[in-house]
């Protein structure tokens, strides 16, 4: 009688061994930066910080911006001589800045927080930028000091969810304006006639990017101009 003999166990290839997860790519953090699109400083790019909440006015909105401006100006390629400016919420002076290098004769920077103010001092001491004046302190009271009639820009880009600060510095700015003047509002909606005129504004033009709505308003009693 033959013996029965056992299968043999079939030999089960060894497991490979699991490779490591690959760790994530990060792609190197490059500053923030801003470019100024006209005038002397036509190109240069300028590092800023990263704060939650600084959201710098989009190259595409300025360029439109500072071609109205320069239109009401007068004066070619896209200049503001001698114009007197305030940037009453400056954060990164992306706009005053913009307005110093196409030939503002004197421009605030007005920003409240410590860190922003220093940054503003570094850009202006590299700039080499007489024309700039950097101050601490609350936007709606550096326009509301400025004497009546004096400012041709003021450039007014309070934080969005600040919706108290929009109308004090509206009715500061329309009492400051020159003549010839103009406000440059920014906001997360449009502001209609109806709103601006108890203000002593009334809507010039008018543009939207993204969540940017970007208006430029003129003294009401010029609304014929």
């Amino acid at each position: 009688m033959r013996k029965e003999t056992a299968p043999k166990a079939t030999a089960k290839p060894a497991a490979k061994a699991a490779r490591p997860a690959k760790a994530p790519r990060h792609k190197s953090a490059l500053p923030r930066q801003i470019r100024i699109i006209g005038g002397q400083w036509k190109r240069t790019r300028l590092a800023v910080a990263d704060k939650p909440g600084l959201r710098p006015t989009p190259d595409r909105v300025r360029e439109t911006l500072f071609n109205w401006l320069a239109s009401l100006a007068g004066a070619g390629g896209g200049e503001l001589p001698g114009w007197q400016c305030i940037d009453a919420f400056a954060g990164t002076g992306a706009l005053g800045l913009e307005a110093a290098s196409r030939g503002a004769g004197s421009v605030i920077l007005c920003e409240q927080d410590a860190d922003l103010v220093a940054q503003l001092q570094a850009i202006k001491a590299k700039l080499d930028a007489p024309s700039l004046r950097i101050e601490r302190g609350n936007g709606v009271t550096a326009v509301e000091r400025a004497p009546v009639g004096s400012l041709h820009a003021v450039f007014l880009d309070p934080p969005f969810e600040q919706a108290a600060l929009y109308e004090p510095a509206l009715r500061a700015a329309a009492r400051a304006l020159h003549a010839d003047g103009a406000v440059y509002l920014e906001a997360p909606r449009r502001w209609t006639d109806d709103e601006l005129a108890p203000l002593g504004l009334i809507g010039f033009r008018y543009m939207k990017a993204g969540a940017v709505h970007a208006h430029l308003l003129r003294p009401l009693a010029n609304a014929a101009a």
